[in-house]
């Protein structure tokens, strides 16, 4: 059953995605409209996939690649509509719905069987470290894409070419903001997800840390993070700057989300992340 919300899920996203493109090159009101609509309905159907997959599996369904991918695009689109109701910049959507489905069009593709958990998962500290880290990835996916968003823009009015690109895109005040706010909200949902997961490792591995890839890598990207987040609250980093290192940073939970579990080995592997 859950198998076909998420289809109905895809096929919302694909439509919002499509609407807000739309909505870049006509600037009608409406298309937006649609498209939030749409990005909206296909959360809630989301989230019911969630929820019937939980009581299908017996526990929190992000376990293997199909359903990591498929968490982190809820994730990313629940945190764009919260941030959404609050700054109603609507030109943010295209590129929150893009993201969200490139991580849900490979999801679609990937094996969807509910397989056996293995015995290091059965903890409850699986739900709890799961959704903070997802939680900060999102947050940070957001200040990615207003990164993105301010180094356009910051370039459109450095060359004094206000032109329809430019138009379309919020204030270098308001992207400023927006990244500011993800970088406040995401690092402690970040530590919080790094600190229950050592606390796993613990009670799983007898070891708060051990140097895995994906532990190296987690502290790698919480320090890039927590450098911008310094550098903002001592020396003023604002603008380019921090846009860049909120790309950077990005890059860096990409890797660790991914490219460890797919490239190296270590004692995440079982996850198939």
């Amino acid at each position: 059953m859950n198998i076909w919300f998420f289809k109905l899920t895809v096929a919302l996203y694909l439509l919002g995605t499509f609407k807000y493109l739309l909505f870049i090159i006509l600037l009608r009101e409406l298309l937006a409209k649609i498209a939030f609509i749409s990005l909206s309905a296909g959360f809630v159907l989301h989230s019911i996939t969630f929820i019937l997959r939980y009581f299908e599996a017996g526990h929190i369904p992000v376990t293997n690649l199909h359903e990591s991918l498929s968490f982190f695009a809820w994730a990313i689109l629940g945190v764009y509509l919260a941030f959404y109701w609050r700054y109603r910049i609507k030109v943010l959507g295209p590129v929150v719905a893009t993201l969200a489905l490139i991580l849900m069009i490979p999801a679609m593709a990937l094996p969807k069987e509910i397989l056996p958990l293995a015995p290091v998962l059965r903890s409850y500290w699986l739900p709890i470290h799961v959704v903070f880290a997802f939680l900060g990835n999102a947050v940070f996916a957001l200040a990615f894409c207003t990164g993105i968003m301010y180094v356009i823009q910051e370039h459109q009015v450095k060359s004094k070419h206000i032109g329809a690109i430019s138009r379309r895109l919020p204030s270098l005040g308001v992207l400023d903001e927006i990244n500011y706010k993800a970088l406040t909200f995401g690092f402690p949902l970040l530590t919080v997800g790094i600190i229950t997961g050592s606390i796993w490792a613990q009670y799983a591995w007898g070891s708060y840390w051990s140097w895995d890839p994906k532990e190296t890598w987690s502290l790698i990207t919480w320090c890039l993070y927590a450098a911008l987040l310094h550098q903002r609250l001592t020396v003023g980093w604002r603008g380019k700057k921090a846009a860049i290192m909120a790309i950077v940073g990005f890059f860096a939970i990409l890797f660790t989300f991914l490219g460890v579990n797919l490239l190296l080995t270590g004692l995440h592997a079982y996850s198939n992340w």
